[in-house]
């Protein structure tokens, strides 16, 4: 059924003017929310770490609502992904930083693009194959093939190449030493082998593999995030490197390069807290850091 929903989708936004797309998406979302009440509930503890308990219920709940209406834009993006080139790119979208990228690859080793659940990543990373890069993202696998097959499909339109979670160690190797770029989501543990750590002053399991490949493959990290403006535009922009000098310690390593960008995790949820699509419980929120 959900595989006949995404193709519907598809098929809606091919032929909708995107002004109008994005009027469906959010009438839908609307429709959703009323009746979405574990993942409201989700979202709306979520907020509250990343906020702060003290934030006003409304505002919060302002939040919760702007989140379901961006998502359903974000999944209205992806199902109308054009096939991005250099010249569309720069016409279409504001770029910050991509001189960090271009200096890294010239160092040989690759680049590992690691994001968040914000904004659009996945318009991300075809932008960036727009851009000419060799990209592969690690994904996570849908339920069924045939709807896995269809996200598959959509991200290589851009020439973005998908790498599951389970064999992704190997993948990203083989891209990074070919001085290609690998994307990574950080910031939701799917595997239950992440690293506690502070996040937003509460212990969190966070995603350990951008450092740990990082470490064994010298290829720098760059933040990088595409977020809706308030404009209705988009900015994709491109932090500083991300890296540390390898210690005998390799698990003092991976938390100091983890604490690094765990900071722009914390800087870029509180400042786009309504394109954070965090619809799994992030916390244990009995243990608060001391």
């Amino acid at each position: 059924m959900l595989y006949f929903l995404y193709i519907l989708g598809y098929n809606l936004a091919k032929v909708t003017p995107m002004r109008i797309a994005y009027i469906i998406a959010e009438s839908l979302a609307r429709l959703y929310y009323v009746f979405a009440s574990k993942d409201k509930a989700i979202v709306r503890d979520n907020l509250k770490v990343a906020l702060g308990e003290e934030t006003n219920p409304r505002v919060i709940e302002a939040h919760v609502l702007s989140i379901f209406i961006n998502f359903a834009k974000y999944l209205a993006d992806f199902f109308k992904f054009p096939k991005f080139t250099e010249e569309s790119v720069q016409e279409n979208i504001v770029i910050e930083g991509r001189e960090h990228v271009d200096k890294c690859l010239r160092e040989g080793k690759g680049v590992i693009f690691l994001s968040v659940h914000l904004g659009n990543w996945e318009l991300g990373a075809a932008i960036v194959g727009g851009l000419g890069y060799k990209i592969s993202a690690i994904t996570l696998e849908q339920k069924t093939k045939r709807i896995n097959d269809f996200f598959t499909g959509q991200r290589a339109i851009n020439n973005v190449k998908s790498i599951p979670i389970g064999v992704s160690v190997k993948g990203c190797f083989k891209a990074l030493r070919a001085n290609e770029t690998v994307a990574i989501a950080g910031d939701k543990d799917y595997t239950s082998t992440g690293t506690e750590m502070d996040f937003f002053g509460k212990k969190a399991l966070i995603p350990k593999g951008a450092a740990v490949i990082s470490l064994k493959t010298g290829a720098p990290i760059v933040f990088t995030i595409l977020t809706r403006e308030k404009n209705g535009t988009f900015k994709l922009k491109f932090e500083e490197p991300i890296r540390i000098k390898p210690s005998v310690h390799i698990e003092d390593d991976v938390k100091a390069l983890m604490t690094r960008y765990i900071k722009l995790f914390e800087k870029y949820i509180t400042r786009y807290p309504d394109q954070w699509y965090a619809f799994q419980k992030i916390w244990n929120q009995e243990r608060t850091i001391q």
